[in-house]
């Protein structure tokens, strides 16, 4: 629908204009889709209502093609194409649900970065692998609160240490094992009494 004022003042139009907005909202004024996310309209049950003034198309030098018409329920004067197209309706839905799923993925992985644990040797965060490692069900490990290298590195301390203990008790064990050695004499006999 368009209206076309004429033969008043600019304040008398724009009374005029707003007068007709309040009584045709119900008529021009799109639903909003269901969902916080969402500030789409739903124009499908909505009759576009278009207004303008005899004198504007007048002065415009494109005339009635001029951004001269003014959709009721917006503030900008547009060209007519502009102000029956819907840029908040279907397309604005379309795009809307990419979007929302889009930020709830950023929302999750922000929030599973946060979950990440730290190495509390070097303060790296740690792999996903590294992590996985971690979470699985066993026995908490000595080196679960280190990340991949710091746990490799002091699995390898550890193995180290183990075997320099080994070898020192095996050499303990040996020298209280062996045999005591009787002096002897000069030339490898022992004395006689």
């Amino acid at each position: 629908m368009a209206f076309v004022f004429t033969g008043k003042t600019a304040a008398q139009h724009e009374g005029r204009i707003q007068r007709l907005e309040k009584a045709a909202r119900a008529y021009f004024a799109g639903t909003r889709h269901r969902g916080e996310e969402f500030t789409a309209v739903d124009y499908h049950q909505a009759v576009p209502a278009v207004v303008t003034e005899l004198e504007r198309i007048a002065a415009d030098p494109a005339g009635g093609a001029g951004a001269v018409w003014r959709r009721l329920g917006r503030d900008e004067w547009q060209t007519l194409s502009e102000a029956l197209d819907n840029p908040d309706g279907d397309r604005l839905y379309a795009v809307q649900p990419r979007e929302a799923r889009r930020r709830q993925a950023e929302r999750e992985a922000a929030h599973r970065e946060a979950q990440r644990p730290v190495c509390m040797h070097c303060g790296a965060r740690f792999t996903d692998d590294r992590w996985q490692q971690t979470m699985r069900p066993s026995w908490p490990g000595e080196w679960d609160r280190l990340c991949g290298s710091c746990a490799a590195e002091a699995a390898d301390r550890a193995e180290a240490e183990r075997v320099a203990r080994r070898r020192a008790e095996e050499a303990e064990r040996a020298a209280a094992e062996a045999p005591a050695v009787k002096p002897r004499g000069r030339f490898g006999i022992g004395r006689r009494r």
